[in-house]
């Protein structure tokens, strides 16, 4: 008898044991930490990201937050730099946010991941491009909701190599630091499995936050190099270009701006025609496939009535980066029959969801948790209803023709798998 109470007694305790482990309470918000760029050249990227963020999250938690609970946000400025950053990421971790959503540098993202992972606290990478930060890993609290470098350099190279394949000689100019390198050398790996004797006559790296590049540019008149690349972003981008149109550096050589769709509207007439321009992922508030999508004429409405401009890509990472959030609590509510889920049971949701923000459907299912986006490049072109540069000659690339497996190196399987056959393939959509 004493031996069948003791059996029903344990019975009881694992079940007890067995309900706390799979739900948690419930709370009264989801806080949320977002980490963007609010002061520095950087802030012309960061702040957009923030507007948009504040009209998303409003609109969700009119519509009743995500499984019923409205979402608190806190911003942190990666302007201070990754010592302030990573103090303010530790702050809120241990007093109470549930999510963070950090960061936008590369550099940043390298130093939050792993401590996420030991703080045991969801993180969504929502716009850094480092491949490094999850590539061969297997992270439980870490996804990214977007693409990484290695997708965005060799999508990059398939579009130039389709509208510009007879180039010899090519120069770099990519700020220095982690996506600034990483980025070059994905893309020469790239390039030389479709140009082998293709000469690359300079890379530099000026300072991350240079506002200076007389250096650079007097160079590269000298050089005059048939193609010139540069994976910048931010006011650096914007600084460089409006020096080199100012210089005409743009008349000698075919410029290919891989993250400049955030620029168009802030450089206006300074950017000439016949540049190409990246919008790392599918990213373009004229997105031909999506464009006159009633949701997404919707927020470009309201970004403009907010902020006098149109929405750009790290706008647009901050739509996935939210739509996957809710996508994967709402899977792990779900899983675990409508109960409010511990932070283990979204985070490994996290790691098996589609979502979609305004562009084509992102999917996250690898142990890595990388998240696979389309990319999209065009060529500037005038426009007679904008004192801007629209994008003309529009190519859609789909991820999966250019991101390695889960556990795959990089330039492991653009040696062994990337070939001339890819720039033949029916699934490049053009507009």
């Amino acid at each position: 008898m004493k031996n069948k109470i003791a059996g029903v007694v344990i019975a009881m305790m694992m079940a007890a044991s067995s309900t706390a482990a799979i739900a948690a309470d419930k709370p009264a918000e989801l806080n949320v930490g977002i980490s963007t760029y609010l002061s520095g050249s950087a802030s012309v990227f960061g702040v957009p990201a923030k507007e948009g963020a504040d009209i998303i999250i409003a609109d969700m938690n009119a519509k009743g937050g995500i499984g019923g609970i409205p979402i608190k946000v806190t911003y942190i400025d990666e302007g201070g730099g990754s010592e302030k950053l990573l103090s303010e990421y530790r702050r809120l971790a241990e007093s109470g946010t549930d999510v963070m959503l950090s960061a936008i540098s590369s550099g940043h993202c390298g130093i939050v991941a792993p401590v996420a992972e030991d703080l045991k606290i969801l993180n969504i990478l929502w716009d850094c491009g480092t491949q490094n930060a999850l590539e061969g890993k297997k992270l439980k609290y870490v996804v990214r909701t977007q693409a990484n470098a290695t997708t965005e350099m060799i999508a990059q190279v398939i579009y130039l190599m389709k509208v510009k394949p007879d180039f010899k000689t090519l120069a770099i100019v990519n700020q220095d630091y982690a996506w600034g390198r990483d980025s070059r050398d994905i893309f020469l790996a790239a390039l030389k499995k479709f140009k082998p004797d293709v000469k690359v006559v300079a890379e530099m790296f000026p300072k991350f936050g240079a506002s200076d590049f007389s250096t650079e540019i007097s160079r590269l008149q000298a050089l005059r190099p048939d193609v010139i690349v540069s994976t910048s972003w931010g006011g650096d981008l914007d600084n460089f270009v409006r020096q080199a149109s100012q210089r005409n550096l743009f008349k000698n050589s075919t410029f290919v701006l891989s993250l400049a769709e955030s620029s168009l509207e802030r450089l206006g007439k300074a950017l000439p025609e016949g540049v190409i321009v990246g919008a790392r992922g599918d990213h373009y508030w004229q997105h031909p496939e999506t464009k006159d999508d009633a949701a997404h004429k919707e927020f470009i409405k309201k970004f403009h009535d907010k902020t006098n401009a149109y929405p750009i890509y790290s706008v647009y990472h901050m739509a996935q980066a939210l739509a996957g959030l809710k996508a994967g609590f709402e899977k792990a509510i779900a899983d675990n029959k409508g109960e409010w889920p511990t932070t283990e049971q979204a985070a490994a949701a996290m790691h098996d969801i589609s979502f979609k923000g305004y562009g084509r459907e992102v999917t996250i299912n690898r142990p890595d948790g990388q998240g696979l986006e389309a990319q999209l490049f065009g060529i500037t072109t005038s426009s007679k209803d904008h004192s801007f540069k629209v994008l003309k000659n529009m190519m859609i690339i789909p991820a999966e023709l250019v991101t390695p497996p889960a556990g795959v190196n990089t330039f492991e399987w653009i040696e062994k798998n990337l070939t001339a056959d890819v720039l033949k393939s029916d699934k490049l959509a053009t507009f």
